[in-house]
C-alpha cells in the first residue's frame, strides 16, 4: 500500500510545499526505511531510455516495479490514455500510475525512480531522479533492463516531431519470416549473409579480415516491391536490438546525434533509416559527417531505404564508410510473381494452372499490387463462391492506366472514385 509523502496539511504556502530538498531528504527516509539500506542519488546522462523502460514496465505491470509512494498530494497521480488497437480482451483505454509524482521500485535491484514535480513562474516542471543502493545493484538493473529489452523483441521507433526526437517502443504485430522474402535468391542470400555474419557471437570475421566492425547498405527502388517487408524480417529474425528512424521536415542535425548516440548505447544493433531521400537539405552535411565519424557507427548495421534514389546525394551512395553497398529492389519477375501467389494462397480458390496464368498476366505488377489483386480475389470468391481472376486482373490493369495517364473518366460511362453524384 503506497503513502503519500507531502500531504496538503503542510501547506502554509507554495514555496515550502515544492521544496526540493525537504522532498528529496524525505524520499531517501522513505527508502532507507522500506528496504533496510542507504540510498543514494544518481545522475545520468541520458535520461530518455530508462525513463522510457519504466513507463513500458507501468504499462504493462511488470511484477518486479513496486510503486511506493505518491508525493504530492495535490498534483495527479494517475492518467488514462485510449488505446487505436486494443486487443480483443481488452476495453481500448489504460488507467495507470502515472510516471510522474509517484515514487517506483524496481524492488529486485533496489533501484528507485521518482519524477518530482517542482514549481516554475508559469506552472509545474518535473525533476528526474533515480536513487540506487550502490554501484553493483545500479549495473545488474541496467544490464537487466537492456537483456529484458532484448527479449521482449520491441522496436525502437525515432521520429523526429516539432517538439523534438521523440521515442516509443513497437511490438511487431505478425512478425515477417526470412520465408516471407520473395526476392531474387542471390540478392537475398548476399543480403542475409552479411546480417548473419555481423551479428554472429564470432566475430572473427572482421578480426581476420582487418574490417571495421560497421556495416552500411541502401535499398532502393519502386514502392511496394518489399523493401520494407525485407527490412521487417531481419528486424524479426536477427538476435540484436532493432531502431526505426522515421526522418521528417523536422530532422537536424541535435536529432541526428540523438539518434546516433541512442543507437550507439545498444550496439551491436540494426538501425533503420526510413525515406532517406527526405533528409532536409539544411542538415545533409552534418548526416554525412556524423557517418564519416571514426566511431559514431561502430557496431551499427545501417539500412537505408528510398523510394526515389536520383534524389539522394551521390556522397552516400557506394561510398565506404557510409552506405558501403546500394542494392536495387526490382519488379518481380514471373517466376516470382508466382511465387508470391502461391505464398499467398492464390491456389486455394483457383487451379494451379490459373495461379500461373496470373502470374504471366500480371508482368509490371509490384507485390504490393499482387497483394491486392489477392484480397480482390478473396473477397469476390467469398461473395460470389466464383472468382473471375482475369477479370480482376484485366480491371487492375485499367485502373492502373488511368493512373498514369491522370485521365478516370472511361468513353460512354462514369467511373466511380467513391463520391455521390450530384442531382
Amino acid at each position: 500500500m503506497s503513502i503519500t509523502i507531502r500531504t496538503s496539511d503542510r501547506l502554509s504556502d507554495t514555496r515550502t510545499y515544492f521544496d526540493y530538498a525537504s522532498i528529496v531528504k524525505k524520499i531517501t527516509e522513505l527508502l532507507e526505511s522500506k528496504y533496510g539500506c542507504a540510498f543514494r542519488l544518481y545522475f545520468q546522462e541520458d535520461s530518455s531510455e530508462v525513463w522510457d523502460a519504466l513507463d513500458e514496465d507501468i504499462r504493462s505491470g511488470f511484477p518486479e516495479l513496486e510503486h511506493a509512494a505518491s508525493v504530492y498530494d495535490l498534483v495527479e497521480t494517475r492518467m488514462f490514455s485510449y488505446e487505436c488497437d486494443p486487443e480483443p480482451e481488452k476495453t481500448g483505454y489504460d488507467i495507470r500510475h502515472s510516471v510522474s509524482n509517484n515514487v517506483f521500485v524496481y524492488s529486485k535491484h533496489k533501484v528507485a525512480f521518482v519524477r518530482v514535480p517542482r514549481e516554475v513562474q508559469y506552472g509545474l516542471n518535473f525533476e528526474n531522479l533515480i536513487f540506487a543502493a550502490g554501484d553493483e545493484c545500479m549495473g545488474a538493473f541496467l544490464a537487466d533492463m537492456q537483456a529484458r529489452q532484448l527479449q521482449n523483441r520491441k522496436i525502437l521507433v525515432f521520429t523526429d516531431t516539432r517538439d523534438g526526437l521523440d521515442r516509443s517502443r513497437e511490438t511487431t504485430v505478425q512478425p515477417v519470416t526470412r520465408d516471407d522474402v520473395i526476392m531474387d535468391e542471390t540478392l537475398k542470400t548476399q543480403l542475409y549473409r552479411s546480417v548473419d555474419e555481423f551479428f554472429s557471437k564470432d566475430r572473427s570475421f572482421f578480426q581476420t579480415y582487418g574490417v571495421p566492425y560497421k556495416r552500411g547498405i541502401l535499398l532502393y527502388g519502386k514502392p511496394g516491391n518489399g523493401k520494407t517487408t525485407l527490412v521487417k524480417s531481419i528486424s524479426a529474425t536477427v538476435g540484436a536490438p532493432v531502431a526505426y528512424w522515421q526522418i521528417t521536415e523536422f530532422t537536424n542535425s541535435e536529432s541526428i546525434q540523438q539518434v546516433f548516440a541512442a543507437a550507439l548505447k545498444l550496439a551491436p544493433m540494426v538501425l533503420v533509416i526510413e525515406d532517406i531521400d527526405s533528409m532536409p537539405a539544411s542538415c545533409r552535411s552534418f548526416f554525412l559527417n556524423t557517418l564519416d565519424g571514426a566511431t559514431s557507427k561502430e557496431g551499427l548495421f545501417l539500412i537505408g531505404t528510398t523510394n526515389y534514389p536520383d534524389k539522394i546525394d551521390p556522397a552516400l551512395m557506394n561510398r565506404a564508410g557510409r552506405f558501403d553497398r546500394a542494392y536495387e529492389v526490382k519488379l518481380p519477375d514471373e517466376a516470382l510473381r508466382l511465387a508470391y501467389l502461391t505464398r499467398k494462397g492464390m491456389n486455394r480458390l483457383v487451379e494451379t494452372d490459373a495461379v500461373a496464368v496470373a502470374a504471366r498476366r500480371t508482368e509490371g505488377f509490384t507485390f504490393a499490387q499482387l497483394s491486392e489483386l489477392y484480397v480482390s480475389a478473396a473477397l469476390q470468391f467469398h461473395y460470389e463462391s466464383a472468382l473471375n481472376l482475369e477479370e480482376l486482373i484485366s480491371g487492375m490493369k485499367a485502373d492502373f492506366s488511368k493512373g498514369r495517364s491522370r485521365e478516370w473518366m472511361t468513353e460512354g460511362r462514369s467511373r466511380s472514385l467513391g463520391f455521390v453524384p450530384a442531382d
